[in-house]
């Protein structure tokens, strides 16, 4: 017997399919996408954690009565989970979540210049840690490493760290395109004292100025040469995502 398609379920079969696009291509994934995930995960962990330790008190004080030892014991490590958390796991939810919002905001800005002649890629994992953004257009190849300090920066006193993550994420990206790569520090919200300045060969801006310094740069790379590059990179991006499902299916292999 046929099925009868409406308006409404081929709407919805569209939204599943860009929905699994969007989380199967590494090129289509959304700003600040793996650390909304740590945040959300972070969450999930630290509520479970409470909630199975008040559950596990409230049935113990029911079971053996308030002034037992197993009680006594249970509220106790309760008390110190809750302050250790307080401590602890907020503090770092709070600033894994502020970096993803950072990630998000810059993320909103770079998606307009894909309307153009630009592509953005959002989030790409080359298997040792991620760069935030990856820019492919007229101007040339870029690589954008989103921070969310609340400032002020003082250029002068970067971390050597912060420095070197974005020549890295140079560097991985030459290795893939071929082509030169200019690494940006982009902060999302803190004042920078020396806007636009060049540290160790890369430049630091906050994400205000960000899309007039793309605009200003002079054209370098024809529009085969942004594709092809673009295509280089999704490439690499793919044989990354489809490596760690290789090898646990070669681990699930019978002997």
């Amino acid at each position: 017997m046929g099925c009868c398609w409406t308006d409404e379920s081929v709407g919805n079969a569209d939204e599943e399919s860009e929905m699994h696009v969007v989380h199967t291509d590494p090129t289509r994934r959304t700003a600040g996408q793996y650390a909304r995930a740590t945040v959300r995960r972070l969450r999930m962990r630290t509520l479970l954690t409470l909630g199975i330790l008040a559950v596990s008190t409230a049935l113990l004080g029911r079971a053996f009565g308030l002034h037992d030892a197993r009680f006594l014991a249970s509220e106790l490590a309760l008390l110190i989970s809750m302050f250790v958390i307080s401590r602890h796991v907020l503090p770092l939810v709070e600033r894994r979540d502020r970096g993803a919002r950072g990630e998000e905001q810059v993320g909103v800005l770079l998606d307009g210049l894909s309307e153009g002649e630009w592509r953005v890629i959002h989030d790409a994992s080359l298997g040792r840690g991620n760069v935030d953004h990856i820019l492919i257009g007229p101007a040339g190849v870029f690589t954008v490493e989103t921070k969310s300090h609340p400032g002020p920066v003082r250029v002068g006193r970067l971390h050597g760290a912060t420095l070197s993550q974005a020549q890295a994420q140079r560097k991985a990206i030459e290795r893939v395109t071929g082509l030169e790569v200019e690494p940006l520090i982009v902060f999302s919200r803190a004042w920078v004292d020396r806007p636009l300045a060049r540290r160790k060969g890369v430049r630091v801006l906050p994400a205000r100025m960000l899309l007039g310094y793309l605009a200003k740069r002079p054209a370098r790379l024809s529009r085969e040469q942004i594709e092809r590059a673009r295509a280089l990179v999704a490439q690499t991006l793919l044989e990354h995502q489809a490596r760690p499902r290789a090898v646990g299916e070669r681990r699930h292999l019978p002997g």
